[in-house]
């Protein structure tokens, strides 16, 4: 079994106030953070945030961040240029990275640092500022970040604030539309700014507090400069605030954030952060921390600990809270709207990568959350007339291909989940399976049957792709005893099949008249249009049909046929000149690191052969993931690798996200436990002389012999115990 350790994983996960939790204490917020030996980063970030929270405070180690270090951080880098108070975590794409504050005593807008001299870990940050010997710490609230900086005694203290500072200006178009820097009083600033870029047209309202009183100031806006003055309106926008000497007491400082108005981000301070007891906001965090980790325990080594409770953490950064501490919230269409006060609106869901594992983990963890995600979903559908593709601060960016809200709220009705209005869900799901937008012209579809590569780009991937959405709409119509509905996208969900080359043996573009298009070649790589598939290739969509995968095997030729086509893609490793950023995590033509192929280890299963998922599962879970800041083998795309992890460690992976079946893979943990509604738990026990001891000899459910390859949502969530015993050699269980 590999167990990678290098100097890198030597990470000091010790907060300063000794106030980690039992399990907090296992989180490593350096893991995904920097790319070593040239592999793919998982774009994580090390600062401070909390569960699901609107902050997400981190050090930026980019002037402008971009595609390469999307959080903003990159492990690598030796420059700090302040801490900004929103960021992506694991994404492709960089944005966000919203009001950046930077600690001086002469006016630098950087410095360097070590990581000897930085910690972090669940709600805390600290890192030294080399250049001039400040110490910084933060923490967070859902809705306001907090500052400690330690100035050296001889040293007056200033704080720059820069509201020009984003991700890369070169991307999306991305470029400040106005903004304003107001100071209230001196001990208080507010202000705003208004965006656009991948996201369109955001506004960021903030107001903040220092400990201290501001005994001058200097706004600019470029070349325009100005002392003491109380506002300042543009579009590049940077204020310093001059504190004087401190006597060695930290300047604190507290900064809230809104998408509504700069009153609605001074509520949230009011609410969430009245007082300057930073040690206290610290243990507030790392106990909101402790209690959503603590919803799996697990016992194992310490090394497996550290992954896995890093993997969850990363799992619960996002979907981010919008909505202020009075309900209000910046509504797709811009205007202000009000959630109920029993109820949080929700943003940045990256459905493509999120639908597959995430989004079932809630099912299980968060199910209170699931609603609520849910109906946040659903209001982008009233202000819209469709669901959320890939929502960010409220609006879509049409990032990725599919409707993959659908598969999320099917699983959460099919599921039972409480809350949700099952009828307006079923409106917003069929009226976003046939109104036209990118990437989803759906007369096309119904006309051919597919999507003709001449007429829709990506052509291979979304007919894939969306006969699964098709799926889940026919079942939740199923459901509602919506029979002309059930047969019409039943009958899309088999679209799959008219994409299926038998002389190739592959899916395979057409165009609008029926033609395959050539030449061919299953191992060349697509990205985000132009070619046929999607950040992947042949090999790696073949797989692609989750909701009906018999059928899958029956155009394959038969169990065996599969069989021997997965042990093909398992180890045959041509690699294509033509290779998309995001390959990476090679098992064969397997590719771990981008979500396409996340499922395909379990599907041995379903040919009968479940030895050999558990053979590659075993292999991914201990080659593929490590502690250092290398650890994810791909961006971890808001959490998605590391829900494979969880998991797979766990022993089992949803292949169809939205039928309420786990499939079976082999648990890496001697026992692991998980913290269900009701104070049900269901428990899963490995017994196993040996971490070598990877193969399924037997199963018992509750007592009794069980030898399905898989497991249901409602035998898990009705609490009880699931015993594996292992051995060195595959069995015939399963079979």
């Amino acid at each position: 079994m590999n167990r990678f350790i290098t100097g890198i994983c030597a990470f000091s996960l010790a907060l300063a106030t000794s106030q980690a939790g039992e399990i907090t204490k296992y989180v490593n917020p350096f893991i995904g953070t920097g790319a070593i030996n040239g592999g793919l980063s998982g774009n994580n970030y090390p600062g401070a945030t909390s569960p699901f929270g609107m902050i997400q405070l981190s050090p930026d180690t980019n002037e402008a961040p971009d595609w390469g270090d999307a959080s903003g951080y990159d492990y690598n880098k030796r420059t700090i240029y302040g801490f900004s108070h929103t960021r992506l975590s694991g994404t492709g794409a960089s944005d966000l990275i919203d009001i950046l504050i930077m600690p001086t005593s002469s006016g630098r807008t950087s410095s360097a640092f070590t990581h000897e001299e930085e910690k972090a870990g669940p709600g805390y940050y600290q890192v030294m500022l080399k250049d001039e010997n400040i110490n910084a710490e933060l923490t967070t609230t859902q809705r306001t970040g907090i500052h400690r900086y330690q100035y050296p005694a001889d040293k007056d203290a200033e704080i720059l604030l820069d509201l020009d500072h984003s991700a890369n200006k070169g991307s999306w178009g991305r470029r400040i539309i106005n903004s304003q820097i107001r100071i209230l009083n001196n001990h208080a600033v507010e202000g705003y700014r208004i965006i656009t870029g991948w996201a369109k047209l955001r506004k960021i309202y903030f107001y903040m507090e220092f400990s201290s009183p501001i005994l001058s100031s200097t706004l600019r806006d470029g070349g325009r400069v100005h002392d003491n003055t109380a506002v300042i309106n543009g579009t590049n926008l940077h204020g310093c605030f001059h504190f004087g000497k401190q006597d060695d007491k930290p300047l604190n400082c507290k900064v809230a954030l809104s998408s509504v108005s700069m009153e609605n981000a001074r509520q949230n301070m009011d609410q969430e952060a009245p007082h300057w007891d930073f040690d206290r906001y610290v243990a507030a965090a790392d106990a909101d921390w402790e209690q959503e980790l603590g919803k799996i325990d697990v016992k194992g080594t310490e090394l497996q600990k550290e992954i896995f409770y890093t993997a969850l953490y990363h799992t619960m950064i996002q979907p981010n809270t919008m909505s202020d501490v009075n309900g209000e919230y910046m509504a797709a269409d811009y205007t202000t709207r009000k959630v109920s006060s029993n109820e949080t609106h929700y943003t940045t869901f990256s459905l493509w990568d999120t639908f597959r594992g995430v989004h079932p983990l809630y099912t299980l963890l968060e199910p209170e959350r699931v609603a609520d995600f849910v109906k946040s979903m659903i209001r982008q559908y009233d202000y819209y007339g469709y669901l959320p593709v890939w929502q960010l601060w409220g609006q879509d960016n049409y990032c990725m291909i599919g409707n993959h809200s659908i598969p999320v709220i099917a699983d959460a009705i099919l599921k039972g989940i409480p809350g949700i209005d099952v009828e307006k869900a079923y409106e917003a799901v069929y009226n976003s399976s046939i109104t036209a937008h990118l990437n989803s012209p759906f007369e096309v579809w119904e006309k051919y049957g597919y999507m003709p590569e001449n007429i829709q780009t990506q052509s291979v991937s979304i007919t894939l792709e969306q006969a699964f959405d098709d799926w889940c709409v026919a079942q939740l119509a199923a459901k509602l005893k919506k029979d002309t509905d059930y047969q019409r996208f039943y009958q899309r969900s088999e679209f799959y099949r008219n994409l299926f080359n038998p002389a190739t043996r592959f899916f395979q573009s057409k165009n609008d008249k029926g033609e395959w298009m050539e030449p061919f070649d299953p191992y060349k790589y697509g990205a985000n249009g132009g070619y046929p598939f999607t950040e992947g290739n042949a090999w790696q969509y073949f797989w692609y049909v989750p909701h009906n995968v018999k059928g899958l095997i029956e155009l394959t030729g038969g169990a065996k046929a599969f069989e021997q086509k997965l042990d093909t893609f398992f180890t045959t490793h041509h690699r294509s000149g033509e290779l998309n950023d995001n390959a990476s995590g090679f098992v064969g033509q397997y590719a771990h690191g981008n979500e396409p192929s996340h499922h395909v280890a379990y599907l041995y299963n379903y040919a009968g052969q479940p030895w050999k998922t558990q053979k590659y599962v075993s292999h991914i879970i201990n080659n593929l993931y490590n502690n250092t800041s290398s650890g994810y083998a791909g961006n971890d795309d808001c959490g998605e690798m590391s829900a494979w992890y969880v998991f797979s460690a766990m022993g089992f992976y949803p292949v169809n996200p939205a039928d309420g079946r786990y499939i079976i893979g082999t648990p890496a943990f001697d026992e692991c436990t998980l913290k269900l509604a009701g104070n049900k738990e269901f428990r899963i026990q490995a017994l196993r002389k040996s971490p070598e001891d990877i193969y399924i000899q037997s199963v018992t459910l509750n007592g009794k012999k069980y030898k399905d390859y898989f497991i249901t949502h409602g035998d898990i969530i009705n609490g009880g115990t699931m015993v594996f015993k292992m051995g060195k050699k595959p069995s015939n269980w399963g079979k």
